[in-house]
């Protein structure tokens, strides 16, 4: 059955090999990206594959709430329902690591957007849809004041934060919608795959990109995926697996979702 998905972070990495598998099997692509010339280049090479789905384009700066919301709003006002939500898009490195409202980009991109993105588009997605949230084998305990933009983090330690951060609100996210909202699946692609992100922060060409690809197809259409809400699926042991203690720890997801919902309160929406 054909599906509309939306893939953040798709012009490059493993977000655009999974909508190369995805397109080819005719499904209707949502890409977004923040270059304007990748964005336009990927999606003439999805619409070029024949797979016979709908090929869309988003330019939204993710680090940027208004952007968010704007992509929000432009997704909804094309679209009724959206069956899967993959919000892959994530920064480990970057030339400017705070933005301009003072928050670690890693932080602003990796979690707080698609927290904000996924509260926008929830009305689209029923029981039968799919939220996919990038985690990773980087995990360690959040700072809440390091999310807040008052601490000062490496670039590792700013990354696996924000991944704890993912993996601890899908897990809180899939405990408040339960039964009568979509699935909520925190993924852990694969370590050190041959990303952009993987080769400018490492400096190694990485594994086969295709591994964290596969899992996200997957994760967003195999039946095999349907009932695992609330779960962590570890790609490097190629299994759903126990997440990392304070994904488990209600006082302590519930203290990082407060930061950020007062983080959205005191930032304009729109510029």
């Amino acid at each position: 059955m054909q599906k509309t998905i939306l893939i953040t972070g798709s012009t490059d990495g493993i977000g655009l090999e999974a909508a190369k598998m995805m397109a080819t099997d005719g499904h209707n692509l949502l890409l977004h990206g923040r270059n304007a010339k990748k964005l336009d280049d990927a999606g003439r090479m999805l619409a070029a594959l024949a797979g016979g789905g709908r090929i869309e384009t988003y330019l939204a700066d993710l680090s940027r709430i208004a952007d968010v919301e704007a992509l929000a709003t432009a997704v909804a006002a094309k679209h009724e329902t959206l069956d899967v939500l993959i919000n892959n898009a994530g920064v480990y490195k970057s030339a400017s690591p705070i933005t301009p409202d003072g928050r670690d980009v890693r932080f602003a991109v990796n979690i707080i957007a698609p927290y904000l993105l996924t509260q926008r588009l929830l009305p689209l997605l029923d029981a039968s849809g799919r939220i996919i949230n990038l985690s990773s084998a980087a995990q360690s305990p959040v700072d809440p004041k390091a999310l807040a933009g008052q601490v000062r983090l490496s670039d590792g330690a700013a990354y696996a934060q924000s991944k704890l951060a993912v993996t601890m609100w899908s897990f809180h996210l899939a405990s408040v919608l339960k039964e009568g909202g979509p699935a909520v699946i925190a993924v852990n692609p694969g370590s050190l795959l041959g990303s952009k992100m993987v080769k400018e922060a490492f400096g190694i060409a990485g594994g086969d990109i295709r591994i964290g690809a596969d899992i996200l197809k997957r994760a967003a259409l195999d039946a095999s995926f349907a009932k695992a809400s609330g779960q962590y699926f570890d790609n490097d042991k190629g299994q759903f697996s126990a997440p990392h203690p304070d994904a488990l720890d209600p006082g302590k997801t519930e203290e990082i979702i407060g930061v950020i919902e007062r983080l959205l309160a005191k930032t304009p929406t729109h510029d």
